[in-house]
């Protein structure tokens, strides 16, 4: 069984943590080293008391999505053989509200778009069905309840 290991870190320091005026600025460590800067979305909680440049934890599940549906998509075009050149992918995640005002993300839009060498790469319904096996495949995508969905293009 794999693990995938992530160290988070928060500290108060002299801020008014009763009065709820603390940054929700914190660290994210992986076990290759990279340090990401953290905190709440800034339309959760206001600047100063988030950060608008770090990542939040709402970016943070739309982007591991969206990268767990590429890496599923490249595995499975080399695999058939297709050539990809390039990949990018503005995927957005919508928040709703829930039964008492809690919110969640009910649903991550990914949009790939896939540029093919030329000569290698799959017909129309080829593509749709590769991204089709990506979205099956998908670690992330299958350990949630949000509505994923794939709007794909070839380039």
């Amino acid at each position: 069984m794999a693990e995938s290991i992530a160290t988070v870190r928060w500290e108060r320091g002299t801020q008014d943590f009763r009065g709820l005026r603390y940054s929700r600025r914190h660290r994210w460590s992986f076990d290759g080293g990279i340090e990401v800067p953290a905190s709440s979305s800034p339309g959760v909680v206001r600047v100063p008391l988030s950060d608008p440049a770090a990542v939040d934890p709402e970016e943070a599940f739309v982007a591991s999505l969206a990268s767990c549906h590429l890496l599923s998509f490249l595995w499975l075009a080399a695999k058939a053989g297709f050539v990809v050149d390039s990949y990018a992918d503005d995927a957005v995640g919508v928040l709703t509200p829930l039964e008492g005002g809690r919110m969640w993300v009910s649903t991550v839009t990914l949009r790939p778009r896939v540029k093919f060498a030329p000569g290698a790469a799959p017909d129309a319904p080829r593509f749709a069905e590769l991204h089709h096996r990506a979205h099956e495949e998908c670690f992330i995508a299958n350990s949630v309840r949000t509505e994923v969905r794939c709007e794909p293009s070839m380039e």
